[in-house]
């Protein structure tokens, strides 16, 4: 089976270039007996930098190439030459990239608009050359600087998705067919648990020419906090979203429970995920007549942890409530 394309967590060994040194040099030229000190400096090591770009939204280019070492700057010259810098590393990265130190975990840099650069591991700077260090009382400084060092270290890189709302629900939720629904994206759609590995993202487009980005995120289980199922790979895609809709379907025998093991296995992982905006779409509800449709609104009324949490009953594929669902994110979207 052929591996997937999409690749949101990589390794990488980045290595900056060393500082040139700077030249211990003395002006020499015909009739100018004592020419003074005019070693120059050295150039700069490269950098290794992080760019945002919008047209990428995978690492998987990265995958294979793993070492990434810029190169040093060239040393000074007589006649107060400045050494050539040397060449940085450009990494393209989709936007919502983080890059942690692969030791002790601490983000080093973060990746949210395109374009924008953002130095991994900063080159050594290059030395200073012996005309700096002149004065009344040395005018022939015999000495000039090293460069400075280069910095390595190993990175791990991590993308989040960038959406505005993103889909929380137990594998075979309905969140796969209503961004199929509502989107002109085509994820994969099947009748058995985990169809969706990776995260996939759709437009929706709303009233009066508005838009907002959906991601749908594959399936939870309960322990997914603790690496069970797909686990923690897929979580910290949901860091991004500013709105979190969460699906359970209609024919979960009790809905109440299952939001609340869904929204424990964001708190376990992350408690600030608890402060995005919640909505509840209870999905397949193209099942219920309306007395259940009455009896289930009671049973979710009656709920303490619903209270205030906006809720539809909806059917992606009979189209129930479809557009009303839409118009609750856009919403909710405004509000934040």
């Amino acid at each position: 089976m052929a591996s997937s394309n999409f690749v949101d967590y990589v390794k990488i060994y980045a290595r900056s270039g060393n500082g040139g040194p700077g030249s211990c040099h003395f002006r020499r030229e015909k009739y100018i007996e004592f020419g003074g000190p005019d070693g120059g400096d050295g150039g700069r090591g490269g950098h290794v930098i992080l760019r945002g770009n919008s047209q990428y939204w995978t690492l998987i280019h990265l995958k294979y190439q793993r070492h990434q070492m810029a190169e040093n700057g060239e040393g000074g010259s007589g006649a107060k030459s400045h050494g050539r810098d040397g060449k940085d590393i450009i990494l393209d990265v989709p936007l919502g990239t983080v890059a942690k130190d692969a030791e002790t975990g601490e983000v080093v840099a973060e990746v949210t608009e395109d374009r924008q650069e953002v130095i991994l591991v900063r080159g050594g700077r290059g030395g200073l050359g012996n005309w700096h260090f002149r004065t009344a009382t040395n005018q022939a400084p015999r000495y000039a600087q090293p460069g400075e060092p280069m910095q390595e270290g190993w990175f791990i890189l991590e993308l989040k998705v960038l959406a505005d709302v993103g889909l929380v629900g137990f594998p075979n939720a309905g969140k796969s067919t209503l961004l199929s629904v509502v989107s002109a994206a085509k994820p994969k759609i099947a009748d058995y648990a985990f169809t969706t590995l990776e995260p996939n993202l759709g437009i929706v487009e709303v009233r009066d020419g508005h838009s907002f980005v959906m991601a749908d995120i594959p399936g939870i289980i309960e322990g997914a906090h603790e690496g069970r199922g797909i686990g923690t790979r897929f979580l910290r895609h949901i860091e991004r979203n500013s709105v979190l809709l969460f699906m359970v379907p209609a024919d979960t025998k009790e809905i109440v429970r299952e939001y609340n093991i869904l929204l424990n296995e964001l708190r376990q992982y992350n408690p600030e995920m608890l402060d995005k905006r919640r909505l509840l779409a209870v999905t397949k509800s193209d099942m219920l007549d309306e007395e259940l449709t009455e009896a289930l609104s009671q049973e979710l009324d009656a709920a303490p942890e619903l209270r205030g949490i906006p809720r539809l009953f909806i059917s992606s594929v009979a189209g129930l409530h479809i557009r009303e669902l839409k118009d609750m994110l856009w919403s909710a979207l405004t509000e934040e």
